[in-house]
Formats: structure tokens, sequence, C-alpha cells
């Protein structure tokens, strides 16, 4: 085995989230509950998946912390922005996700976690309505004050290295633009002249994260990162981004289930998912403008793994609907129904039902951790760019789709991706094919 040179997790890693709602608020409160040993952090990758490295005698399964050097949880500190004023401890118990007793032996480390003022534009998520905002500056003055933020935030609490990550609100879709988001000279521009058409609240953060030498990554499905102009800047100062959106329960489901279906060579006739959500991002979501952006990155995930051109007699003109409902009884415990309408033998039809009662946070916060923690070992390991390793996190990975690029959906093939660079940044050989 070759170690190769992937820089030590010294010092402090600094989380910086944008978006302080029910699953950061979550994110934060289970890390601080693990680091007490009142908690577990269940579903994380980083923290419980052993994966094989070697063949043969050769063989064995290792846990990431003993392939590559990860950031400890010990050594993590917390900051965020929101356009509400309420610190963390507040914002966990309104968001009613974790019981009291879950959240009161970590309250006096969750109160000092106060949130900046946010870069805002409320014609980008219309239900918003919170007064901790920016007030009255360009676009260009956002991105130096978000910059300002994280150099504060690093100094003050001696951190060597910061990760920033979206984990606010959807905005209303943006169409990629050509003429503003094909460079990176073309984007600052549009910055500094203060397009507010085109330029989202939500690149802002994006190209400080990177300016200021962070990752960044996208967990919602909004256009920010993964256009041609944010990827220059990503390659410019050699630093890894990754999105969009989490992968949470409803495209989880998909992304497993499809290449059963697939694998088995079946039909697809018809897949219609719905849900019923009632958090704040239930509500956002109930803006059409802003549905919008979920339904492109939901609609994406069947059509890379049950595709059309190697199998016409399974896969041709098959029907695929989402639709998400707003349900405030329901609040964070989202329920998600797939109506699977598939086709086997001699063309007989038959159905698949599955009702998925997930609870939103409760799954995204391990997610959310595992992507800071994997991009800050990328950023260590001097990836940078496009990180489709993490594409198992994500439910519309980024890919270059200027080169006809198809993303990778298919969960199995995604884990391959993660395991083998863990592995390759680990100095053992990558291994597994993904056929």
């Amino acid at each position: 085995m070759n170690k190769l040179n992937v820089k030590p997790a010294d010092g402090k890693l600094g989380i910086m989230v944008v978006g302080l709602g029910a699953v950061t608020s979550t994110f934060f409160t289970g890390v601080l509950m693990a680091r007490k040993g009142l908690a577990k952090p269940v579903g994380s990758m980083t923290q419980y998946d052993k994966i094989r490295v070697g063949k043969g005698e050769d063989k064995k399964y290792l846990s990431y912390y003993d392939i590559v050097p990860i950031a400890k949880l010990e050594d993590i500190e917390f900051a965020a922005w929101d356009v509400y004023p309420a610190d963390a401890y507040r914002s966990a118990v309104y968001a009613e996700v974790l019981q009291l007793k879950d959240i009161d032996p970590v309250r006096e480390e969750l109160e000092k976690i106060v949130p900046m003022k946010a870069a805002f534009d409320k014609n980008f998520a219309k239900r918003l309505d919170g007064d901790n905002v920016m007030e009255g500056k360009t676009r260009w003055e956002m991105v130096e004050q978000l910059r300002q933020d994280i150099r504060k935030f690093k100094s003050e609490h001696n951190c060597s290295r910061i990760v920033v990550a979206w984990a606010a609100s959807t905005e209303i879709y943006v169409p990629v633009n050509e003429q503003v988001h094909g460079t990176l000279a073309a984007l600052e521009k549009a910055m500094k002249d203060n397009d507010t058409t085109h330029i989202a609240p939500s690149m802002c953060y994006a190209y400080a994260a990177l300016a200021e030498g962070a990752p960044f990554i996208m967990g919602a499905p909004n256009t920010t990162v993964d256009i041609p102009a944010m990827w220059e800047l990503a390659e410019k100062m050699k630093m890894p981004i990754a999105g969009k959106d989490f992968k949470t329960g409803q495209t989880l489901v998909k992304s497993g289930f499809a290449p059963i279906i697939g694998t088995r060579c079946l039909g697809l006739s018809g897949w219609f998912s719905t849900n019923i959500l009632g958090n704040r991002d239930g509500l956002v979501l109930d803006e059409p403008e802003n549905f919008r952006t979920k339904e492109v990155s939901k609609l994406s995930t069947l059509e890379s793994i049950l595709m059309q051109d190697k199998q016409p007699d399974l896969y041709t003109d098959y029907f695929h609907k989402v639709r998400i409902n707003y349900y405030p009884p329901r609040n964070d415990n989202k329920e998600g129904w797939d109506n699977i309408d598939i086709f086997g033998w001699m063309n007989y039809p038959m159905q698949i039902k599955i009702n998925f009662l997930c609870r939103d946070s409760i799954l995204a916060a391990p997610l959310l951790l595992d992507l800071c923690l994997l991009s800050d070992l990328a950023a260590r390991a001097g990836r940078y760019g496009i990180q489709r390793f993490l594409s198992f996190f994500l439910k519309s990975p980024m890919h270059d789709y200027t080169k006809g690029e198809v993303p990778v959906n298919h969960l199995f093939q995604q884990y391959t991706m993660l395991k083998n660079a863990l592995r390759e940044m680990g100095g053992y050989e990558a291994d597994e094919e993904i056929d």
C-alpha cells in the first residue's frame, strides 16, 4: 500500500451552514450529543460504514477513518446564517424534530450558535419572511460580507479549515444562462452589476466560500454551483464542490429500487411519486416556482438508471411524475408514496406500492455530516472541482452537461464510486468496476 499525500486533519474544522432550520439544528444537536456520548450518529457512513480494501490474503474491512484521515467530531466548530434570528437551541425546539430530552443536555452549546445575517432576496423564496437579513446590499456586497463572515468565524474559533454547506430552503428555478453563468468573468460581472434575476443569493454563498478556500456543498436543488462559471472558480481555487440536493427519502428509495427493476429486466410503464411534508421546506415548496426547482431534481433520477437507448422494449415512453404537497400537521415527518406500474413476461402488468414514513431531518442530518467531512477530506487530498464520488448522498448529482456527461444515479454504482475514491485517497487500489 502506498499512502498518498493527504494532509492530516490537524486543528479545528469549521462547518458553516446556510439555514438554521430543522435539518441544521438536528445536525448540530446530534453531533454535540454524540460528542458527549449521549446519542449515536446512526445513518452516518463516515461514522459506521466499513469497506473492503485489498484482496485475497490482504483483504480487510476498515472504517473510513482507518483508511483516510477524517476530522473528528470533537474538532468541529459550528456556525450558521439564517433569515430568522433564533439561536440553534430555539431553532431545534421550534422545529419539533427532536424531543427536549435530546436537546437540553447541549442547550448551552446550541445557544452560543447565533445565526449571522443572511444574504437573502425574497423574490427567490416568497414564503419566507425573516428580518435577520443583509439590508440594501448588492449581490457583490453580499459576497464581500459573506467572505468577511467566514474570515471572522475562522479567526475567532481558531479553525484551520472551513466547509460551507447550504441546508436552507429551495430557491426558485434559475435556468442556466450561458451569457451569465458560462464563465467566471461573466458571473463576476453580473454580481458587480447586481443582476438580481440571474444571480441567486445561494450563488453569493458559493462564490464567497470558494474564494475563501472553503469547499461548498449544495444541499438543495438550486442551480447555484451547477454552472460552468462555478466549476471554473472551483478549479481556480483548487477547491471541491458537491451538489445538488440531499438524497433523503423518496429519491433514496427510487435510486435503490429502480436498479431492481432494471437488473431483473422488467418493463416500466409509469412511476408516480407524491409526498406530504409540513416543515419550512414544505412551505417554501408550496410555491410553484420553488417546486419547479425540486421537480427538475427529482425527475432526473430514473432517466439515467432505466434508459430507453439501452432497453427500448422495456423503458420507452414511461410516465414519470413527482408531487410534493404542503401539509402542516405532519411537520418534519414526511410521507412518500410511490406507485410503480411495471410489466413482465408477455407484457402482463403488475404494480408495486411503496409507502415511506420517514423523518426528513433525521435522514438529512447524517448526510450533511458525511458531505462536510468528506468534502474537507477531498480538499486535503488535493481533489477539486465537481466531486462525483459524493453522488451517493445527492438527489441530482453534478456532472458536466456541457460535454454530454450522464450523471450516475444508480445507488449501488454511486456506492462503488464512493468506495473507490476512499481507497485511492487511502493509497489502496480502486478495484471495483462501475458496470
